[in-house]
């Protein structure tokens, strides 16, 4: 049975399996917006599968951005083009697959208007995505940061790119499983691309 409600981190195109959870939570969702910035998480990175097999996009900070900064005050950097770099990278990843066309005008945005903060970069993203694969959600946000959550599921510290997940995943077709076969829990627009409207069923 899924408990009524659940704490989840704001992530860069999330994975996979982060979506699966919120499907499983979608009437008490909130996501923490108090927490201090952990480095090398999600929350600024995303993995894409290339012709070479993972390949992690990572939006950089400015410097200062260390553990004491609120995930809420954390600024992108914008030192060097990264996002030209990510929307290529998407292009030459999911150009072949069989949505990638249907939703490139509206996320290409994100890689031509410059966001000042990555929580409120991440949010908008997020609520493209949910539009984009048809999933309604309760969301609030915390007004403080607590170590616990009784009564809610804590999902803040679940997604780790550095550990292999348990998630069990069924594959789905991706456009290069012919080189290295299925990977699995993925950034969500992996999925997109490949299922398009379907995606909603496959969560």
């Amino acid at each position: 049975m899924i408990e009524k409600g659940a704490v989840f981190p704001m992530f860069y195109l999330p994975p996979v399996e982060y979506f699966v959870q919120l499907n499983n939570y979608k009437d008490g969702i909130v996501i923490e917006k108090e927490e201090h910035f952990p480095k090398q998480t999600y929350r600024n990175r995303a993995n894409v599968y290339t012709p070479d097999g993972i390949l992690a996009l990572v939006v950089p900070v400015m410097k200062g951005s260390k553990t004491h900064t609120k995930i809420k005050d954390v600024k992108i950097s914008y030192d060097f083009d990264w996002q030209r770099l990510h929307w290529l990278s998407l292009q030459a990843c999911y150009r072949r697959s069989a949505y990638f066309e249907y939703y490139e005008d509206e996320l290409a945005v994100f890689y031509e208007k410059n966001f000042p903060y990555l929580f409120d970069y991440n949010e908008q993203l997020l609520q493209f995505i949910l539009k984009a694969i048809k999933l309604p959600l309760s969301i609030s946000y915390t007004d403080s940061y607590e170590p616990e959550h009784p009564g809610n599921r804590d999902f803040r510290d679940s997604f780790n790119p550095k550990k292999e997940s348990s998630f069990n995943q069924k594959p789905y077709f991706q456009v290069f499983d012919d080189r290295k076969g299925f990977l699995g829990n993925l950034s969500i627009v992996d999925l997109l691309f490949n299922q398009g409207p379907q995606s909603i069923n496959y969560l």
